[in-house]
């Protein structure tokens, strides 16, 4: 469309052509844009689900000697799952924050029930 001499739409010709690694745009939405502000509200929306997992832990789990509290996963999954269907995932994520630990990478109903989560 940009080069396009019967198209009249001025918005086309003002965007740049390309970005290129290391360019601070590179992968990034237009600034004031409406991708961006979705990126923006899904990551708040994400925020707010490790907040509420971290609450969860911290009035289920038990505090143990290093002062830490822990929960088991299959607890924590009977507890959380009522709240959203999206536990494992937020367990990531916080886990990429630094605010739980737990082994092994991925987490499974059943077969990690009895693994401690322990919130950092």
């Amino acid at each position: 469309q940009r080069k396009n001499p019967f198209s009249n739409d001025d918005r086309l010709a003002s965007k740049p052509v390309h970005t290129h690694r290391g360019d601070p745009t590179y992968g990034r939405p237009a600034e004031g844009s409406q991708t961006e502000q979705r990126g923006k509200d899904a990551h708040s929306h994400v925020g707010k689900e490790v907040e509420e997992l971290c609450s969860i832990i911290r009035n289920t789990g038990q505090v143990g000697e290093d002062g830490h509290v822990s929960v088991t996963f299959g607890q924590l999954f009977e507890t959380y799952v009522t709240i959203s269907n999206k536990v494992v995932g937020i367990l990531l994520r916080a886990r990429k924050h630094g605010l739980v630990r737990f082994e092994g990478e991925m987490l499974w109903q059943g077969k990690d029930d009895d693994v401690i989560i322990t919130l950092l």
